[in-house]
Order: C-alpha cells, then structure tokens, then sequence
C-alpha cells in the first residue's frame, strides 16, 4: 500500500473547509498519512466515558479531539493570514520545501 503525502505538517495552522466546524482554525497536533487524518487541536471534539484509573481517579465524560480527514483542512499562510493552497519546490540546496500559492513565500523554512 503506497502512502500518499499529506500537504499538512504537526504544527501548521489550518483552518476547517467542511463539516460541523466550518471556518474554526487550529493548530495540527499528529498527521496519520496513511489514513489521511489530521487531528486539529479543538476542532471535531467528542465525548469520551472515561474509566476510573489511577491517572484518573474520578473518571466520568471526558471531551476530546477526534481526527479529521485531510482534505477538509487548509494550511494558513503564516506571512500572508489566508488559507491557502501549497506548492512543492526543492531549492538548490536540495532542500525540499512548501510555498503558499497566493504570496509565493515559503512556509517550510
């Protein structure tokens, strides 16, 4: 099975394209390329019953991030404030890295 590369990184910004969380903007806290899932801190939060454990004593309804597919986020530019789509390039120190479409900066640095 061949992994496909996401165009989003932990740690981008993003902003949500679709779904119940339209518009909210968050920060990308893991990348799962091979299901093509992202989880977006605050974004798509569910409710999650929790067992007691030592860790936590109380248990009860804990609320939680769930993943999000990949392609219903969009990276925001970090120079221009827009959500924005990418391109590739490999500089001529071999360095590979991404570029906001709009401004033409790049954002991997």
């Amino acid at each position: 099975m061949s992994v496909k590369k996401l165009h989003v990184k932990k740690g981008d910004r993003v902003q949500v394209l679709t779904g119940k969380d339209r518009g909210k903007t968050g920060r990308v806290l893991r990348a799962f390329p091979r299901k093509n899932r992202v989880l977006v801190e605050g974004i798509n939060l569910i409710k999650k019953h929790a067992r007691p454990t030592q860790k936590i004593p109380q248990g009860g309804i804990r609320e939680m991030e769930a993943t999000i597919n990949a392609s219903n986020v969009m990276v925001i530019c970090p120079s221009c404030q827009q959500p924005t789509r990418l391109f590739r390039r490999t500089l001529d120190s071999g360095k590979k890295v991404r570029g906001c479409k709009k401004c033409g900066e790049y954002i991997d640095k």
